[in-house]
């Protein structure tokens, strides 16, 4: 199969997209999103956040409430998942347990007529592709999770489609094998131009392959934009808090957001005063060492709270700085930082 690097994408619209099921709430509600030709877009958010809904409503195996989905200007919003000119690959790959990894991956084309001849050679072609050609023949239960999942990827591809939509694709994978795994999908999608539209709940899975990130909450999109721009300026407090590394701050201006990695740790002022804008007293309540850096949870100096209740700030410290002057639990000190460091959220 001969595939180019020129971008062969699609770009996928969607516009006022909604979907509601009998309890009449809605998963998704009136969404509106431009995903470019050729691009990777990852979708993320809490569980029941609408995003694997979504997915499913692109692919065509979820009717549409409202609204409209187009590929490539093309409205697809009633065609059936077979002739949209999208592949599916599922969280659980799906592969037939009695197949041949080729016979798997040609199965679609069986069903469409081609000899027999031609389909294994397209399958073969696509499993040599994804580096997979020698284990044409194994079934499987033969195969690790990650061949299982090159498998399942040349078969979504055989059909050839402008946009591939994976639902999840990396989450029964072990740790170490979802870091390969991910670098691989990043490296196939640019090398095939295709669209990719990856469903995760995983915010650092989401920034290592996304152009673009959608964040999404209660069946909307809080907020889209590339990697760089959602970490660094959260729109709002959800978003802050779901991607991490930020604190947010309630002060005498406003709500506001400061990265965890700007913050510094001094010790306490000799005559207790501090700036309102840019600082608080805390009480250290966690330290968790993570190799290059130490992780401070603190909590608020004066505030009540629940003895149980996690830490209200987070702050990472460069170990070097750290091991020069260590952290304990229970000890107060001053958080301070700069002004340019702070980000207005909505809330």
């Amino acid at each position: 199969m001969s595939v180019t690097t020129e971008s062969q994408g699609a770009s996928i619209e969607v516009v006022g997209l909604s979907k509601l099921f009998d309890a009449g709430k809605p998963a998704v509600d009136n969404i509106n999103l431009r995903i470019a030709k050729g691009s990777y877009c990852c979708l993320l958010g809490p569980s029941g956040c609408g995003k694997s809904t979504t997915l499913r409503m692109i692919a065509g195996h979820e009717s549409v409430s409202s609204g409209d989905v187009l590929l490539d200007n093309r409205n697809i919003t009633d065609l059936p998942a077979a002739d949209r000119g999208t592949a599916m690959m599922f969280q659980s790959f799906a592969l037939f347990p009695h197949l041949s990894a080729l016979d798997n991956v040609a199965f679609s084309l069986k069903m469409k007529g081609v000899t027999k001849p031609e389909r294994h050679a397209r399958a073969q072609a696509l499993l040599d592709r994804v580096a997979m050609g020698h284990l044409a023949q194994r079934k499987p239960g033969e195969l690790s999770g990650g061949q299982q999942q090159r498998v399942a990827l040349a078969r979504a591809l055989i059909t050839q489609p402008k946009a591939l939509l994976l639902d999840e694709p990396l989450s029964a994978l072990d740790p170490f094998l979802r870091i390969q795994m991910r670098a691989e999908l990043r490296r196939w999608q640019k090398e095939l131009g295709l669209t990719f539209i990856h469903v995760t709940h995983s915010q650092e899975e989401a920034m290592a392959l996304a152009d673009t990130m959608v964040v999404m909450n209660h069946g909307v999109i809080e907020q889209a934009g590339s990697p760089h721009q959602i970490y660094n300026y959260p729109k709002n407090e959800f978003v802050a808090r779901f991607m991490g590394g930020h604190n947010v701050i309630d002060t005498p201006q406003g709500l506001i957001g400061v990265r965890t990695d700007r913050i510094r740790v001094h010790n306490p002022a000799p005559d207790a005063s501090l700036d309102a804008q840019h600082s608080l007293r805390a009480v250290v309540s966690d330290v968790e060492y993570q190799g290059s850096y130490v992780l401070l949870g603190l909590h608020v100096h004066g505030a009540v709270r629940d003895a149980h209740a996690t830490a209200d700030l987070s702050v990472m410290l460069p170990e070097a700085d750290f091991a020069a002057q260590p952290r304990t639990l229970g000890d107060t000190v001053d958080l301070h930082w700069a002004a340019q460091d702070v980000h207005a959220l909505a809330t």
